[in-house]
């Protein structure tokens, strides 16, 4: 069966399982996978968070910048002071209010390289934290088709369930006519009984999943789901072959990426001790104006500029261990890398085993319910003329009770394996699936607060 053909026939096969129409028929609310998932995007309280995480990161670059530019602050003093002086019997007394201000100015020329070291680190941040956003994005874009598909499967078997009553209610009727006329014993009514009670126990059931899936719905969508239509797989993301699902996969997925920026910024974090181990140069500049330091009405006014070289001869050896540490922790992330991308290599095979394996089981469940259907329909024309027991109709009938649902089963478990498949390669973003949403840029807020020298505001007014 063709990936188009499979589509088509599962929007047929669920729309007519489900008959949202009649459960729901204000046509106004109907919503599409597609809509779902534009809700999630905008609404999903973890996309939102980890866009205001990356805000906060952004805020790295300037902290780091700051070490380029130079410290000032002022400064201001006041007291009072009293003294007794005694000189050949002649004694004399003074107050004094001694006051002054200051202006002081520290600027570094050369520290090692820590702050350059520095800003790469926080830059290497700042595009690992928007990739770890995507990744985020993508997570709740496969959770949203998840739990819409969820929701369309459980409707579909609880309606299927609570059809599977009615028709065991009537051959239960059909069964206790015949037993009061004698064509069957009390055992075939019982059975039949039985099975009834059975069928309740599987529409409680099949109602508590049902509940289950839409609180899921609405806790990552935001709204619980009305006349949800047929969903289907993104097929025009997913390319012919797994070897080029691979390729994609390593070249686009965001959790590699972002891995790639983890090791950038732990390579940085190495640069940044090691510039501890070398010297450091600056200026420091101060300007101070006194009134009543020795007499009273006393004006002084001084100023003085320095140039200081620190140069580190030995830290008992703590400085160099957290290099070496740095380093192990740089080796660490470079396996992690590695690491995540075989990850994404086996999430991609696995999800493509899985798209192929539900394509085949849909194939087989079609077949079966084909089956199932003929067989019933000649059980039951068997058991008129005396041929077969109501035990096998009864079986007849669950047999074809169970190939349907494997069918709505296999049906879900394809969309979702597909939207899986997609979200591995690093696709499943609101643009690449055409959403028709305003899509979160987050190098607008870096650029806002790149180059701000002061201000406690946020963009946003905060």
């Amino acid at each position: 069966m063709s990936r188009a053909r499979s589509v088509r026939w599962n929007a047929a096969l669920i729309a007519a399982a489900l008959g949202l129409s009649a459960a729901y028929p204000a046509a106004a609310l109907a919503e599409t996978l597609e809509s779902a998932l534009s809700r999630a995007y905008i609404a999903s309280p973890i996309i939102n968070g980890e866009r205001a995480s990356v805000r906060a990161t952004d805020e790295n670059v300037p902290r780091a910048l700051s070490g380029y530019r130079p410290r000032i602050s002022a400064s201001a003093d006041i007291g009072r002071t009293w003294s007794e002086r005694e000189l050949r019997g002649i004694s004399s007394e003074s107050a004094l209010t001694p006051r002054g201000i200051g202006l002081q100015i520290n600027q570094t020329i050369y520290n090692g390289g820590r702050t350059a070291a520095s800003v790469r680190q926080a830059e290497s941040q700042v595009f690992a934290a928007r990739q770890n956003l995507e990744a985020s994005v993508q997570d709740v874009l496969f959770q949203a088709a998840q739990a819409y598909m969820n929701v369309l499967r459980d409707t579909a078997i609880l309606n299927l369930q609570r059809n599977n009553i009615d028709v065991l209610g009537e051959q239960l009727r059909q069964t206790q006519d015949r037993f009061d006329v004698g064509e069957v014993t009390r055992t075939d009514v019982a059975q039949s009984e039985a099975r009834v009670a059975a069928a309740r126990s599987q529409v409680s059931l099949a109602e508590a999943n049902l509940r289950s899936s839409i609180a899921i719905y609405r806790r990552i969508v935001g709204v619980d789901p009305r006349q949800l239509q047929p969903g289907s797989i993104p097929a025009r993301l997913i390319p012919r072959s797994v070897e080029a699902a691979v390729e994609i996969g390593l070249s686009q997925n965001p959790n590699i990426t972002a891995a790639r920026h983890a090791l950038d910024a732990a390579q940085a974090q190495v640069r940044l001790i090691e510039g501890e181990l070398l010297p450091t140069l600056g200026v420091q500049g101060a300007v101070n104006h006194r009134y009543d330091s020795s007499i009273s009405g006393d004006r002084t006014t001084s100023a003085q500029i320095v140039a200081r070289l620190d140069v580190p001869l030995y830290q008992g050896g703590e400085v160099s261990a957290r290099v070496r540490q740095a380093k192990e922790i740089a080796s660490q992330r470079r396996f992690d890398v590695d690491l995540v991308r075989e990850q994404v290599r086996a999430a991609i095979i696995a999800a493509w085993g899985q798209l192929d394996a539900s394509t085949a089981q849909i194939e087989a469940a079609q077949a079966q319910v084909s089956a199932a259907e003929t067989a019933l329909s000649g059980v039951r024309e068997e058991a008129r003329v005396g041929q077969r027991t109501t035990l096998d109709v009864l079986n007849a009938q669950q047999e074809l009770l169970n190939a349907r649902v494997n069918l709505i089963t296999a049906q879900r478990d394809r969309v979702v394996a597909g939207y899986a498949l997609v979200q591995a390669m690093g696709r499943l973003t609101p643009t690449q699936l055409a959403l028709g949403v305003e899509i979160y840029d987050a190098s607008v807020h870096f650029e806002q607060v790149d180059g701000l020298w002061y201000g406690t505001q946020t963009p946003s007014g905060q």
